[in-house]
């Protein structure tokens, strides 16, 4: 499968989903060195991009060895996105993308994300006017609608379209579904049906069965992976391993698992300075220690560990349980 979008070519559509609070610079970079067709940046609001904030600048920092990054922007002011755009693809990005998904109730309260689902024309001059700022491609994400009887995304995809973006991404829930129930994947067929520019699939995309069963469903041109790849930055590039070859990857072993949590580890510190970068790893190292499927007691010394010696101690430890474990069982 290969992804065109706009002048972009994607061999393996697999995308990182643009994560507040967990797609910073260190885990793109984690997930990269495993392998990724394109990363998400954590969204940043259009208002901020002007005050070059260290916030912001950390938000959309991109290196040269990344693979095409995407910053997405949330924002209601059609002058202002325009604005935005321009700045963010000054500082490197390949390409824009538009927020129309975001549930969270500041978000929505403030005219934003997904509660300009409901503002169709003010969509639509959002998106002309980040379209006119830039000359990198521009995308849109969104969720199915505001409820199960306003799913409206088919419609708002076409106006995108119009408008001249080149690629749609759709989670297949409702805004006031936020995280429940299941992603409706039959929907998403909906808005592939209406466009004749690539659309994503997000939701639910946890196994590679998913999203075998996702681009069979819906038809779409690809996966984004979100929570799916929280505690496993390895899982994009088992996915695209199985797209290019219909086979699956070897899970990586306990050991290789580890050696990434370290490097993340200390590229969070390296980013953040240390006692941020370690209040920032602790809900990480929550993922990494339910997937290692630690005991109980070391999973809190984990979470409670105020230095990277003591966290590597504590996974070094597991490390020699393990190895011991294994010799037991092939004795």
């Amino acid at each position: 499968m290969t992804l065109l979008i706009g002048p972009i070519r994607i061999s393996d559509p697999v995308l990182l989903a643009p994560m507040s609070g967990v797609s910073d610079l260190p885990f793109r970079t984690l997930v990269s060195s495993f392998g990724v067709g394109l990363l998400f940046t954590e969204m940043v609001a259009s208002n901020v991009i002007h005050r070059q904030s260290a916030k912001m600048l950390g938000i959309t920092r991109i290196t040269s060895s990344d693979p095409p990054t995407v910053v997405q922007l949330l924002g209601r002011d059609p002058a202002l996105m325009g604005e935005a755009a321009s700045l963010c693809r000054d500082l490197g990005a390949s390409m824009i993308d538009i927020n129309l998904g975001c549930p969270a109730r500041k978000v929505v309260g403030g005219l934003a994300g997904s509660a300009l689902m409901r503002k169709e024309n003010l969509v639509q001059k959002i998106i002309s006017s980040v379209v006119a700022a830039v000359d990198i491609p521009v995308s849109v994400k969104m969720r199915t609608g505001w409820d199960i009887r306003t799913r409206n995304a088919p419609k708002l995809a076409k106006i995108a379209e119009e408008c001249g973006a080149k690629m749609i991404t759709v989670h297949g829930r409702t805004r006031c579904q936020f995280y429940t129930g299941d992603s409706d994947w039959e929907f998403i067929r909906n808005v592939v049906d209406a466009v004749n520019i690539p659309v994503i699939g997000n939701g639910d995309i946890n196994t590679v069965a998913d999203a075998e069963k996702m681009l069979r469903v819906s038809g779409c041109s690809g996966v984004m992976v979100g929570r799916g790849s929280q505690g496993r930055p390895w899982f994009p590039s088992q996915l695209m391993y199985y797209l290019r070859t219909g086979t699956a990857l070897t899970e990586p072993s306990r050991q290789q698992k580890i050696k990434a949590i370290f490097r993340h580890l200390d590229d969070m510190l390296t980013f953040y300075g240390l006692e941020r970068g370690l209040r920032i790893a602790r809900k990480h190292l929550g993922w990494y220690a339910r997937g290692l499927l630690l005991p109980k007691d070391t999973r809190q010394l984990l979470l409670q560990a105020r230095d990277t010696k003591s966290i590597h101690s504590l996974l070094e430890t597991a490390i020699v349980e393990d190895h011991k474990l294994s010799r037991v069982r092939a004795a």
